[in-house]
C-alpha cells in the first residue's frame, strides 16, 4: 500500500494543499515494514488537482495534518483513505506510528 504524506520543512505540513513536497511510502501492512520511499515536489496548488495527481501516483492513503472538505470528498470518490489531524512529525515517524497502530488522527487543522 502506498501512503502519501504532505511535508513542509521536513515535517508533516499543517495544510495539505500548501505543502512543499510529498513523501510517498510503499508499505507492507501485514509485515509492518517500509518497502520503499520517495520524495516528490508538490505541484502548484490548484483546487482538485492533488487528489487526482496522488491517485495517478498510486497512493491509497493520505495522512495529513489538515485538509479541506472538498479534497477529502475527492479522495473518497477515488477509494483513497484519509487520516487528518496527524501530528507534526517526520514522514518516517508518521509511517512507523501507522504501522505500529499508534498513529492518532485528531482535529482537522484546516477550517475549510
Amino acid at each position: 500500500m502506498k501512503i502519501a504524506i504532505p511535508i513542509t520543512s521536513g515535517l508533516l505540513s499543517p495544510h495539505f494543499g500548501h505543502c512543499e513536497e510529498f513523501t510517498i511510502v510503499d508499505v507492507d501492512r501485514d509485515g509492518g515494514k517500509v518497502l520503499s520511499k520517495q520524495t516528490v515536489a508538490a505541484p502548484p496548488h490548484e483546487p482538485g488537482l492533488l487528489p487526482k495527481w496522488l491517485h495517478e501516483m498510486g497512493a491509497e492513503m493520505i495522512i495529513a495534518g489538515g485538509m479541506g472538505g472538498r479534497a477529502q470528498e475527492l479522495f473518497a470518490q477515488n477509494d483513497m483513505d484519509v487520516i487528518v489531524g496527524a501530528p507534526a512529525a517526520s514522514a518516517d515517524e508518521i509511517v512507523a506510528a501507522y504501522l505500529s497502530g499508534t498513529l492518532q488522527g485528531g482535529a482537522n487543522a484546516c477550517d475549510h
